[in-house]
């Protein structure tokens, strides 16, 4: 990947939208070439899909949370079953693996206090698990989806 397809990368990031005319102007290419690197971009796995924002707010789902999750079941299974579980409650937005106190962090999007309740609940009941501690956002100060990118050189 060079400098060119990294400033792609910036650009669509900033607006997937953007006229293959206007992304080819502000990468110093013609609109054919351009469009053959976005094209080896997104068949390479660079560029996975693209996508609309939402804000959350606006469409009724205003409570953000934070679950930290511990197991006392490390085995291959039990992770096969919890990731295919937990992957598909449609409030979580994200779910990782964590190295430290902490087996897993879940990043889920409800619309209030009740909402977060039936999901805990569900997921309580969905599979074993050693602990849950939910920590509620208060203010959503800085939320992006796009990767810092350095120019390559």
């Amino acid at each position: 990947m060079d400098a060119i397809d990294r400033k792609l990368l910036v650009l669509l990031q900033q607006d997937a939208n953007v006229s293959l005319a206007e992304l080819s102007e502000r990468v110093g290419l013609s609109q054919t070439p351009c469009w053959k690197r976005i094209q080896k971009l997104e068949a390479s796995g660079v560029i996975t899909r693209r996508v609309a924002l939402v804000d959350p707010d606006k469409i009724g789902l205003g409570l953000t949370v934070f679950v930290s999750i511990e197991t006392g079941d490390h085995s291959g299974p039990w992770l096969e079953r919890f990731a295919q579980t937990v992957s598909s409650m449609p409030e979580v937005m994200g779910l990782y693996r964590m190295a430290g106190d902490v087996d897993y962090l879940a990043h889920v999007v409800v619309a209030d206090m009740a909402a977060y309740d039936q999901f805990y609940k569900r997921l309580i009941n969905t599979i074993a698990l050693k602990n849950v501690t939910s920590r509620f956002a208060m203010e959503r100060i800085k939320s992006t989806t796009a990767y810092a990118i350095s120019s390559g050189t």
